[in-house]
């Protein structure tokens, strides 16, 4: 799946209906820098988005997913769909999965430093104190964070956020 392809793809869709960045992330609930990522292909709206957007722009999701217009071709199996929506879905994944990681390590690091500290037994400073804390805070949090990653838990409050946001916005 070629991003790039795909974010330039999505901006020109977006130009040819006359929006801007802002009124498109309006209309999809979200942040004016997230639809520049989208088009820079630095990151990919979530599925739904992508529902979002072919229904908006009234183009076919293959078109989306292809970076480019069908024309005559739109009557291709649908199986190609499938497995470019299998794909998408492990893009995903796979960015998920590496944020795990990074929490991991982060949170792993943090604590090995809180712990070499700790058996070198380092004189009581402000600065020790203050390294210890930090260093088991973000550990708790690397913890939390990979938590909310693998349980989809944050995916569930960026969408809450995303209608909260979309509502008001009416």
């Amino acid at each position: 799946m070629d991003m790039l392809k795909i974010g330039r793809f999505l901006k020109e869709l977006r130009n040819e209906t006359g929006l801007t960045q802002e009124t498109l992330a309006e209309k999809l609930g979200v942040s004016r820098r997230t639809v520049s990522r989208w088009e820079t292909g630095t990151n990919m709206p979530d599925f739904d988005l992508l529902i979002e957007m072919s229904d908006l722009y009234k183009v076919d999701l293959r078109e989306i997913l292809d970076g480019e217009r069908r024309g005559e071709h739109m009557d291709e199996e649908m199986k190609e769909t499938v497995l470019q929506v299998a794909e998408y879905g492990n893009e995903e994944k796979k960015r998920i999965t590496m944020m795990v990681r990074i929490y991991f390590i982060v949170g792993i690091v943090a604590l090995i430093i809180n712990g070499t500290m700790t058996v070198l037994e380092l004189e009581e400073s402000f600065w020790t104190g203050f390294i210890k804390g930090a260093t088991i805070g973000l550990a708790l949090v690397s913890m939390i964070m990979g938590i909310f990653y693998t349980t989809g838990t944050l995916e569930k409050v960026k969408a809450f956020k995303r209608r909260l946001l979309f509502k008001g916005g009416r």
